[in-house]
């Protein structure tokens, strides 16, 4: 009879501390890790990792599956990179708590603030819960392909105790703070990861109304932060608008302060100069040299959206031509497109009908617009760009973007690397990433269906940063710290995120040298029929969850050990 379940031999383990790969094998017994050394003894299952390295499951701190675990047990994309814990509610937006009035409202506030379209939600979210507890409660009676855990979302929490006033911003009451905070109080109790806000103008309903909680005062995220003290657990997420030159971390150091707990939130770059983040990583040393616990999440790429005409965006979306031929199925609408004079039509519009649409403007930034290609090149030269091709042909950016989307039978695809792409490169998302105090995520795993397919950071971050980048090549330690156990430290999950004795065996065995992604495809497997941007890697021999393997050489084992965590 084995000693031990499960034996996974010959591998160079990558611990997940950001120590240096040492060759050993790594023994399970049940949900643990058992021993770590060399010529263990044989176990009941082995996985030979020779040539691979060894690494803890991948701990995904910002995803947004918070609809999909109600009705979905395997969470892909990101299943297929690796993550074995995924973090929800994050960004303020969720849906719970809800009262059957404010469904619509939490609804349509995802819809535009991730992406997921109305129908699939309507259909798909069973709304047997109104407090976060009993949300809580529904996904503990679930099974995954990997944990989860769930951060009070704050603008279903305003809207919930506010109503109308929340959803409008108007200004919390002494009343309205207190009952937030007792609700958030019970959320703790039940096993809540901590809170999640947002106060970026970006972050808004379909409807074009901003997020409940933009402006949200110091004085009522304060009030919030000081129960994760008083519970002594619980971490605060938050969203700012803080990338230009001269801003701040200030507001959000005070948060932290007040809560006396871990505070996480998002960093990058812009394309172009000024920078604000040099100063911001200073402000974020200076706080967590002083004891304020603070951490930087960057996307180890650019912030990218995927357009095309099959997708949510493209660079034409906003002209009444289009807009009018925009509810044709797929097939019907290519071959409007493809007809001269509709081509004629929509390149000859308005850019822009409607100032107010942001992303009207930003999807005709065709400087750092890219034919993204198979397999997709993420940091491609300026000379790469639309732009720059357009002018060499002799003819509009316009023009060859609009002949790139009419091919093929679904249509070509463009990428549009919107933030974190200064200078044509990923220089300075190299100098953020080796801050002390950040940590690689931003994936939003479940979010953008329709536009963004980051959810395949952690397998970008490998192959890009480690193994192919000529300069700025990063340690593999560095990089797998940053995205296991220094993500686990932040939300308090130690027993996770390092391969050591006693710990979770939650393991990825990885075939670094043959590791490779998928160009981005659009599946129609969401409620109601929904699209969404699936992005499969090659190159994972084995992730193992709780000890159960629940992918093997890049295939679904149909093993669900993964559960809700409450902290």
């Amino acid at each position: 009879m084995s000693h031990f379940d499960l034996v996974i031999r010959n591998g160079s383990v990558v611990d997940g501390t950001g120590a240096p790969p040492f060759k050993a094998d790594i023994a399970i017994i049940a949900d643990q890790i058992a021993a770590i050394g060399p010529d263990l003894p044989a176990g009941a299952r082995e996985i030979d990792a020779a040539g691979c390295i060894v690494t803890p499951g991948f701990v995904d701190i910002h995803t947004h599956y918070d609809g999909q675990v109600t009705w979905e047990d395997r969470l892909t994309p990101s299943s297929y990179h690796g993550v074995t814990t995924a973090v929800i509610g994050n960004c303020g937006v969720g849906f719970a708590p809800c009262r059957e009035a404010d469904r619509e409202a939490l609804v349509r506030l995802m819809e535009g603030v991730e992406d997921i379209p109305y129908p699939v939600l309507t259909e798909g979210l069973s709304w047997n819960w109104t407090s976060f507890p009993d949300y809580l409660n529904l996904l503990a009676s679930r099974a995954y392909d990997m944990d989860i855990a769930a951060y009070v979302p704050h603008a279903a929490l305003r809207v919930y105790v506010m109503g109308q006033r929340g959803a409008n911003r108007e200004a919390a009451t002494d009343a309205d703070i207190a009952e937030m905070c007792q609700l958030l109080s019970e959320a703790l109790d039940a096993g809540a990861l901590g809170l999640a806000t947002s106060r970026t103008i970006f972050h808004r309903s379909s409807d074009g109304q901003p997020i409940p909680t933009l402006d949200a005062s110091d004085a009522e995220l304060i009030a919030l932060a000081k129960i994760l003290r008083a519970k002594g657990k619980g971490v605060f997420q938050i969203v700012e608008d803080i990338h230009m030159p001269g801003a701040s971390l200030g507001s959000m150091r005070a948060i932290a302060e007040a809560a006396g707990r871990p505070l996480t939130f998002s960093i990058g770059t812009g394309n172009t100069a000024p920078f604000g983040w040099p100063s911001l990583l200073d402000q974020l040393g200076e706080a967590n040299a002083a004891g304020v616990v603070m951490k930087g999440q960057i996307m180890p790429r650019a912030v990218g959206m995927i357009l095309g005409f099959e997708l949510t965006l493209n660079p034409f979306y906003t002209t009444s031509t289009y807009r009018a031929l925009s509810s044709l199925p797929l097939e019907a609408r290519l071959e409007e497109l493809r007809k001269p004079a509709i081509r004629a039509a929509i390149l000859a519009e308005p850019v822009d009908p409607d100032p107010a649409l942001v992303l009207g403007r930003m999807v005709r930034d065709f400087d750092t617009m890219f034919v993204l290609g198979s397999p997709p090149n993420y940091e491609q030269p300026p000379t790469r760009s639309i732009a720059a091709m357009a002018k060499a042909k002799g003819c509009t950016a316009e023009e060859l973007a609009y002949d790139i989307m009419i091919e093929g039978d679904d249509g070509g695809k463009l990428y549009l690397a919107m933030a974190n792409y200064a200078n044509g490169s990923l220089d300075a998302v190299g100098q953020i990433m080796e801050h002390p105090d950040v940590v690689l995520g931003l994936g939003d795993g479940g979010a953008h269906v329709g536009t963004i397919c980051d959810a395949s950071y952690s397998t970008f971050a490998l192959m890009h940063w480690v193994r192919d980048r000529e300069r700025g090549r990063k340690l593999v330690e560095d990089i797998v710290h940053r995205m296991t156990g220094a993500t686990a430290d932040i939300i308090g999950l130690g027993d996770r995120g390092r391969l050591s004795l006693g710990l979770r065996a939650d393991i990825n065995v990885i075939d670094l040298a043959g590791l490779a992604l998928d160009e981005p495809a659009v599946h129609y497997t969401l409620p109601a029929g929904g699209r969404r941007l699936i992005q499969r890697a090659k190159g994972y021999v084995a992730t193992v969850i709780r000890g159960e393997i629940v992918s093997r050489n890049d295939h679904p084992t149909g093993q669900m050990p993964g559960r809700l965590v409450r902290i």
